[in-house]
């Protein structure tokens, strides 16, 4: 993934001014338009980025939060491999979600799919399982 190496703060710090030039409407390079585009379908998180620093919250399972950089960033992982193609037959499930669902709800119901695989994984302290995880993308 493109942010491996980035520490929280600074991927928030990302995020922030991405939405910030796209509310200025000052170029952006690919990732940041990339960003700004997700956190445009999210009203929900818009005022989270009014202030920067909301960017240092915390949001846990526990408490019956989402935490919305790993949910934007979710999106944008599955945006990564549509683009890349990779698992293969994935932009074939996205299609016809995407026809079926409308695009955004597509993207969510394969991002639950994605989390869940990343979760398997890291407990089980493996790499992902592409074919299961496209396996998965296919049932929905």
């Amino acid at each position: 993934m493109f942010f491996a190496n980035d520490k929280r703060d600074d991927l928030r710090r990302r995020y922030y001014s991405a939405w910030q030039r796209h509310l200025e409407r000052l170029p952006l390079d690919p990732l940041d338009a990339a960003i700004a585009d997700v956190i445009a379908l999210h009203p929900e998180y818009h005022a989270l980025f009014e202030s920067p620093d909301a960017l240092h919250e915390s949001w846990t399972v526990e408490r019956g939060q989402t935490n919305p950089f790993l949910h934007m960033g979710l999106h944008l992982g599955l945006r990564e491999q549509l683009a890349t193609k990779r698992p293969a037959g994935i932009e074939t499930v996205h299609a016809r979600l995407s026809r079926k669902r409308g695009l955004h709800e597509a993207e969510h119901a394969m991002i639950e799919v994605l989390a869940t695989i990343l979760w398997e994984a890291q407990r089980a302290g493996r790499a992902p399982d592409e074919q299961l995880y496209l396996e998965r993308l296919k049932s929905l």
